[in-house]
């Protein structure tokens, strides 16, 4: 399965926990991550007391599992209208964010990897949604 990380699966990951760590190891036949989680992660880092170690262990995880990045790209720019729309139709919101990780990973046709219920509302993607 493409796996498409959420910010919140990449910490669980790097904090080495079972279900995540076990759901990778055994599902996932390639994972990718959307640049605006890298975004999310380095913002994260910065406001940290260990940012460089942080970012090293970040950069080893990326490097060693081959990680691959999301780029925005215009065939993310049209999904993230696609998503955008479909939500504001809806009367539904998500953080702004999420949508353009939504469009990442709908752009990729991959399944998300969160622990936010709030891609429940995001019907164009794959999804798992751990508790």
């Amino acid at each position: 399965m493409r796996i498409v990380l959420d910010t919140n699966i990449y910490v669980d990951f790097a904090r080495g926990k079972p279900d995540v760590v076990d759901l990778l190891a055994t599902q996932s036949t390639e994972m990718l991550l959307p640049a605006i989680v890298m975004g999310e992660l380095f913002y994260g880092f910065m406001k940290g007391s260990r940012s460089r170690h942080n970012e090293e262990k970040f950069h080893h995880f990326v490097t060693t599992l081959e990680v691959s990045i999301i780029h925005v790209n215009e065939d993310v720019a049209r999904k993230y209208a696609i998503i955008f729309s479909d939500l504001t139709n809806n009367g539904t919101r998500i953080p702004i964010n999420d949508v353009w990780i939504a469009a990442c990973c709908m752009s990729v046709g991959g399944t998300l990897l969160t622990r936010d219920r709030h891609f429940d509302r995001v019907g164009q993607i794959d999804k798992i949604v751990l508790p």
